[in-house]
């Protein structure tokens, strides 16, 4: 069995969605918590864009010295999953920026970023 460059994205994805996982439900401190979803959020894009990945294809652009009308599903790649992961960046990237308001407006009326010390909204 070979290592090839999409098995280790593949891998590295996984790693990554796992070091995210861990760090936000173990840690306490909010900017932490975006910072894990955001490394989350990565390793699901190298995930996806390992999966989307064939050895040996093209870009899809036809430009008649190797993709042709005829033969494009032969050799090219999807371009549906590289496009999902450009949005995908987009929006995690607003959201990321959104949560790190809220967390400046939570210390702001809080002064801490502690989440043990929001009770706020517990039962």
């Amino acid at each position: 069995m070979t290592i090839t460059i999409d098995k280790i994205a593949l891998f590295l994805g996984i790693v990554l969605m796992l070091i995210g996982l861990y760090g936000a439900f173990s840690l306490k401190s909010i900017i932490r918590i975006i910072l894990s979803l955001s490394i989350f959020d990565t390793g699901i894009n190298v995930l996806i864009v390992s999966l989307g990945y064939l050895k040996g294809r093209t870009a899809p652009i036809i430009d008649g010295d190797k993709v042709t009308v005829e033969n494009i599903f032969n050799v090219a790649i999807d371009p549906v999953p590289q496009a999902l992961v450009l949005t995908a960046i987009v929006i995690g990237f607003g959201v990321t920026a959104l949560m790190l308001v809220y967390a400046l407006k939570l210390y702001q009326s809080k002064k801490t970023l502690d989440i043990n010390q929001f009770s706020d909204l517990k039962w």
